[in-house]
């Protein structure tokens, strides 16, 4: 997990400094034309996320859930290292945003290729009835991301002030990123490989029940990635459209880590206890009910202490609903070939999705002239997200047979 949460750091800290990468690498007059620009190259690192979930998933299907995880970690240090030094505009002209698409598509690779293995190494290893809580920690651990993204933008702001960090501090968490990678690589090369969950090798699922698993999962996916990369855009849209300084802007990225990993870890034992498929649906209910009054009060304000409090409100419940849905989809999906589809459909929706989703919050608010525009966007998503919880079947309730461990007797 420390491994994985090094990756999600790697790659959402695009997202949370968006505004300072389009100033260094998309000069512009108009500030939101210029993050506009920024986070259309963060959308690009989707592009090859799917690629990534259908090889390093293949591969991984192979040769175990340990070798995948150690591409792809490999992959993800290469794109942050290129990012953490490229030139910006000034000095390499239209090479510098070229260069910089280059690094997004190798680090979309390499979480494409991440996703599956790890959550599925987690589940696999889990004792008997402690599934849940052991998956839990692959939500836990990219809202730990979040988290660490918030802490060292706090610390550079404390360090070089605001200017120090427009000025280059944002290239740190990359660098601090992709020298850390050595130390993941080094910690998964000791990992053992998945065991075989003993009641479902070689055997498979209907065709009928894998295409509702997987059909379901791709709505209830889509609605947790538009979610997620609100909560991703949190900083930037606290900075240039609520205006709330950078101090405590970068704030909301450290409540928004804590209130998910919290979310997270509960909802990771309350699967174990009570089954998966209601507490992926009502979590869901309650964003689309409550994101837009949320917002629309911050937006009132612009108070940072409100925008911080519904920001952890909004985290806790993604969360949840994502740790519930990882548990749901992994306990209905049969175990031949796992790795791929479990990447795929953790890709695919997030490529569709998720790359855009920071284009189209920019691209309602210019539209409309509404600061909460992107709260529609993220409950409609939710709405559609808790249809699609309901429509699992029950395998996705994870109450699943017992999962062998090396050395446990068939």
């Amino acid at each position: 997990m420390i491994g994985n949460t090094l990756e999600v750091f790697d790659f959402i800290a695009y997202g949370t400094y968006a505004v300072m990468i389009g100033r260094t690498f998309f000069p512009a007059r108009d500030p939101l034309a210029s993050l506009l620009l920024s986070v259309s190259t963060f959308g690009v690192g989707f592009v090859t996320r799917p690629l990534g979930a259908a090889l390093i998933g293949a591969y991984a299907d192979r040769r175990g859930a340990r070798a995948g995880m150690l591409l792809s970690l490999s992959l993800m240090g290469a794109g942050s290292l290129l990012i953490a030094l490229l030139p910006g505009w000034r000095v390499l002209g239209l090479a510098a945003p070229l260069l910089l698409v280059l690094a997004r598509l190798v680090q979309g690779l390499a979480w494409g290729g991440e996703a599956g293995p790890a959550t599925i190494f987690l589940r696999e290893s889990a004792p008997p009835g402690r599934e849940g809580r052991f998956v839990a920690w692959q939500g836990a651990s990219q809202a730990g991301a979040v988290l660490l993204s918030g802490v060292v933008g706090v610390l550079i702001v404390l360090a070089l002030g605001r200017g120090g960090l427009a000025a280059g501090g944002w290239r740190v968490p990359f660098l601090m990123g992709a020298l850390i990678v050595p130390v993941g690589l080094w910690l998964r090369r000791g990992l053992p490989d998945t065991p075989v969950p003993a009641a479902v090798a070689g055997q498979a699922s209907p065709a009928a029940s894998v295409g509702r698993v997987l059909a379901c999962g791709f709505v209830l996916m889509a609605g947790g990635t538009v979610t997620q990369y609100f909560l991703n855009f949190t900083t930037s849209y606290a900075l240039s459209v609520l205006h709330i300084p950078v101090a405590s802007a970068l704030q909301v990225s450290v409540v928004v880590g804590l209130a998910a990993a919290g979310g997270a870890l509960a909802t990771g034992a309350l699967c174990d206890r009570f089954g998966a498929r209601a507490l992926t649906l009502w979590p869901r209910v309650l964003l689309a009910l409550l994101v837009v009054p949320l917002l629309t009060l911050a937006a009132a304000s612009r108070d940072a202490g409100l925008f911080l409090l519904v920001a952890g409100v909004i985290g806790t419940l993604q969360g949840s609903a994502f740790v519930a849905s990882l548990v749901a989809l992994l306990a209905a999906l049969p175990a031949a070939a796992r790795n791929t589809r479990f990447g795929l459909l953790y890709a695919v929706p997030i490529t569709l999705f998720g790359g855009t989703a920071q284009i189209a919050f920019v691209w309602l608010i210019e539209a409309t002239g509404l600061p909460t525009a992107p709260g529609w966007y993220v409950a409609l998503a939710n709405a559609a997200a808790a249809c699609a919880a309901a429509g699992l079947p029950r395998a996705a309730d994870g109450k699943t047979p017992a999962v062998l461990h090396p050395g446990t007797a068939a």
